[in-house]
């Protein structure tokens, strides 16, 4: 007899899942990205005003810190809707994620959670077979249990 459990693990696949995580937080960091750029990656100089004021960090320049958010927000986000290099682009959004939690917006900790739980996963287990790190070889399936 097969439980609701096995008909939903049939019908959501963990490689579906996967990619709808990449999809899902991908478009939440590029779309913030397009708001610091003008043209193709021109940072605007409200985005500058912006990592000096509301954004500022103790240990980084603020006009470093807008360029590395600013081109962080547009590659790793690329990089995971085509499943490359699933595993390290989304460690450097969790990065991301947690300077924006730690620094900037401590009181948004649910909505860092809610990013960190679509990271994890790809974290622990890379882009699944519908990515390019598998069709390249690049990152084997993860480990079986």
């Amino acid at each position: 007899m097969m439980t609701s459990g096995h008909c939903a693990a049939r019908l959501l696949p963990q490689d579906l899942l996967l990619l709808v995580a990449r999809l899902g937080i991908a478009s939440v960091f590029f779309l913030s990205g397009r708001t610091k750029v003008e043209g193709l990656l021109t940072i605007t100089d409200s985005t500058y005003t912006l990592f000096r004021t509301d954004y500022a960090l103790p240990f980084m320049d603020p006009v470093v810190a807008a360029h590395l958010a600013a081109y962080s927000e547009h590659l790793f986000p690329a990089l995971l809707v085509l499943g490359l290099l699933t595993r390290p682009a989304a460690l450097a959004l969790l990065g991301m994620t947690s300077v924006i939690e730690i620094f900037i917006y401590p009181d948004a900790w649910p909505t860092h959670l809610s990013w960190a739980g679509l990271l994890l996963p790809l974290i622990a287990r890379g882009g699944g077979r519908l990515s390019l790190d598998r069709l390249l070889k690049i990152d084997p399936a993860p480990c079986k249990r």
